[in-house]
């Protein structure tokens, strides 16, 4: 099974989509439904060792045959083991999808630039090593993982949460919200990384045609590559700011998702309502709430990036193919010359 070029659908001079997904959906759709497929396998398999966990530990509360609990263990066993291969071969499979669509994207990017229309110039020769170098690995990253991540982590969180409402609604209530916040911080949050990853892009840019023009090193030259460069920085550490200060308070709130199971658990635990087994099985279940949750705002962060970042490229393969020049990009320019500072 291969990965069918973009130009098996389009022609070599045919405009690049302005949206990521429909790029996604060109290029790999077939690829894309047996991802979807694993997928769907991987997430449905994740509640079982939740369950095995929970019938072990009541065996051992209740003095069962050691037997029966070794004999869970082998089966907890069989299904990571099984999980985990499935996940294994998902993971490969991601990967390689995304490395041939950061050939393809390289390889179109490198025909336009080659046509007698392309100006030789060095504003097309540096922004054309920009995008090849640095704009492609990210969004050939996220053409493997467009589908299959969301639907894991979100399969994953629907039927973990399904689980621990079966264990009790009322503590799986109070996990549930304790997310509510992060629906407000983390969007606000994304939108300004957002922003300065399209003001980096167009930054680098910038830079790159400079760097490609041999000569002309005159001190204002030299001056407006030094602040580029300080630009860039100020760019990376407001995202770094950003993005540690997002991930410290989705931290804060897991662990007051485990405070709030021991406290409602334990409670019913003391009045008897409920086994010791299902209150060890429920803070795992957190563990397993959480990590999709950090996984599925991580693919929205990398989507919001892999889309801006995209949209930049595309607009210049675009201008490329049809006039041999490219603007600047214009998405990026108001963080640059407005009063928005990076940091």
């Amino acid at each position: 099974m291969f990965l069918r070029p973009w130009t098996a659908y389009l022609s070599e001079a045919a405009l690049l989509p302005r949206n990521v997904f429909l790029y996604v959906v060109g290029i790999s759709r077939v690829h894309q439904l047996a991802l979807v497929a694993l997928t769907v396998i991987v997430f449905l398999m994740e509640v079982v060792p939740l369950e095995l966990q929970r019938r072990a530990v009541n065996d051992l509360v209740k003095h069962r045959a050691y037997s029966w609990v070794g004999l869970l263990c082998l089966v907890y066993f069989g299904v990571v083991l099984i999980q985990g291969g499935i996940k294994l071969a998902l993971n490969i499979y991601r990967g390689w999808v995304g490395e041939l669509a950061k050939r393809d994207l390289r390889r179109r990017v490198h025909s336009v630039i080659e046509t007698p229309l392309a100006a030789n110039g060095a504003e097309t020769g540096g922004i054309a090593a920009s995008m090849m170098v640095a704009e492609v690995e990210p969004i050939g990253g996220f053409v493997g993982e467009s589908l299959s991540e969301p639907l894991l982590q979100g399969g994953i969180l629907a039927s973990v949460l399904a689980y621990m409402v079966h264990l009790d609604p009322w503590m799986a209530l109070a996990a549930l919200g304790i997310f509510v916040p992060q629906f407000v911080f983390v969007p606000l949050m994304q939108g300004a990384i957002n922003r300065r990853a399209a003001a980096r892009v167009w930054t680098l840019r910038q830079l790159s045609i400079h760097v490609a023009t041999p000569g002309n090193e005159t001190p204002a030259r030299l001056r407006d590559d030094a602040t580029r460069i300080d630009r860039v920085f100020e760019l990376d550490m407001g995202i770094f700011k950003i993005k540690f200060t997002m991930n410290f308070l989705m931290n804060l709130c897991t662990h007051f998702q485990i405070i709030a199971a021991l406290l409602i658990g334990g409670w019913l635990v003391v009045t008897e309502q409920l086994e010791i087994g299902g209150v060890v099985a429920f803070i795992s279940g957190v563990s397993r709430l959480n990590d999709p949750w950090g996984d599925l705002v991580n693919y929205f962060r990398d989507a919001s990036v892999a889309q801006v970042k995209y949209r930049l490229l595309a607009s210049a393969v675009n201008q490329l193919t049809e006039s041999g020049a490219v603007a600047p990009a214009e998405e990026a320019e108001p963080l640059l010359r407005g009063g928005t500072r990076a940091v």
